[in-house]
């Protein structure tokens, strides 16, 4: 196979593809040996027909499998070989078959745009306060002391932030709604879980006494059959739970921490929180100092590169979704909206995440940025640590190819970082 670059412009390469008489002959050959099952010819068994007979009833019809099956490995390879990296299906033209003949393939394809970016040093940076204050620590201190709280039962009515077991039937006018019945149900009043006016009203509520609460269904409640109604829950609390916070002392520290005084966990507590602020604000430096070097530089992003995005987008959430239990479909039905009404909607965050790989890519190549065998072992334990995996596992997963992909995404780390440091913070 030989390939050769015949133009680079308009945002298309063309090129040709020549595949030798032996190479188009033993690929006629092994599809000949993978289709011949399927030709039945008088005088022979199923699948035991000549070629040579095959071809002479039906002509040369192993020669699309043929292409198809050499262009299988040619077409990547001639990409390789001529250093092209598309960004959309190829548009091929297929030269004469001619026995005992080379068969040309003629590509043309769009491929990345070239990008010049500039203005991507001495930007300037406004700094982003990281400085951790006594009340930081304190609202630490306490969230520690709420996941150490155990839960009390108390006999009492019902208070804001109390853990309710609940009975509860729904009703619009006189008729008992599907979905609107629970028993046992364990809700935390004021987290928000219920429509609005819900919870506020069981406070005050008495064990066992049943408690009206009157709500309206918002307008664009998901079940339409209830959307704007007014219903009516009678509801009966059965459990009131209160947390019981630990004391805040030095036992308190020593429960919770390897430290032996509240004093040495709150200096503990005070050194995470200033790292990991300080890892925060520097981020937030980070994304703002990409963000001004996008604006500042003009991009002509082609249309197939944010149908991409959009499409990679729609993949990432119906993951995400599906781990809910949903599906993108039923997604799209709560919003109410069509595939093609979400895809406008996300179409300029999709442009804006493109933009910015793109400018990042193009001051890696300015700056010749190069990904260490050192750098890429890191990311790869890190990977290993992330899903609870060896290095050498996570290797073997990856796989040699999808380094390179490992190297970019360093290379991409390494270029924001670049920016960063020649940046002018005020």
């Amino acid at each position: 196979m030989k390939a050769t670059l015949l133009a680079k412009e308009n945002g298309d390469a063309k090129f040709t593809i020549e595949f030798t008489a032996e190479e188009f002959e033993a690929a006629r050959v092994k599809a000949y040996q993978e289709n011949k099952n399927q030709f039945t010819i008088d005088g022979f068994r199923k699948g035991k027909a000549p070629r040579s007979i095959i071809e002479k009833r039906y002509g040369d019809v192993f020669a699309e499998d043929a292409i198809n099956d050499m262009l299988a490995d040619g077409y990547p390879n001639a990409l390789d070989e001529l250093d092209i990296e598309v960004i959309d299906q190829p548009r091929m033209e297929f030269g004469k078959i001619e026995k005992d003949a080379p068969f040309t393939v003629t590509v043309t394809v769009a491929v990345y745009p070239e990008v010049e970016v500039k203005d991507y040093k001495g930007i300037e940076l406004e700094k982003v306060d990281a400085e951790v204050t006594d009340e930081d620590v304190n609202t630490e201190i306490e969230n520690l002391r709420k996941r150490n709280a155990r839960m009390v039962t108390v006999d009492r009515e019902v208070k804001d932030g109390d853990h309710i077991i609940l009975d509860y039937k729904g009703f619009v006018g006189d008729e008992q709604f599907e979905g609107g019945t629970a028993e046992g149900y364990p809700l935390v009043i004021g987290s928000g879980s219920f429509i609005p006016g819900f919870e506020d009203q069981l406070i005050g509520a008495k064990k066992d006494e049943e408690v009206e609460v009157k709500v309206t269904f918002p307008e664009e409640y998901h079940a339409e059959e209830l959307a704007g109604k007014e219903a009516v829950f009678k509801c009966v609390v059965h459990e009131v739970k209160e947390e019981e916070l630990p004391e805040l002392d030095d036992e308190f520290a020593k429960d919770v921490s390897e430290y032996d005084t509240l004093e040495e966990l709150k200096k503990e507590t005070k050194e995470d929180l200033t790292k990991r602020k300080s890892a925060w604000a520097e981020n937030q430096m980070k994304d703002k100092a990409v963000e001004i070097v996008c604006e500042n530089n003009d991009i002509e992003i082609p249309a197939v590169m944010i149908d991409d995005e959009i499409s990679q987008m729609i993949r990432e959430l119906d993951m995400q979704l599906s781990q809910q239990g949903l599906s993108f479909q039923q997604y799209l039905q709560f919003l109410g909206k069509d595939m093609m009404a979400f895809r406008e909607e996300v179409k300029d965050d999709a442009e804006r995440r493109v933009k910015m790989r793109m400018v990042i890519r193009a001051i890696v190549d300015a700056e010749a940025i190069v990904a260490t065998e050192e750098e890429i072992e890191k990311e790869l334990e890190l990977l290993g640590i992330q899903y609870g995996l060896e290095t050498d596992k996570v290797k073997e997963m990856v796989g040699e190819k999808n380094l390179e992909y490992i190297g970019q995404d360093v290379k991409m780390k390494k270029a924001v970082d670049f920016i960063y440091e020649n940046a002018k913070v005020k």
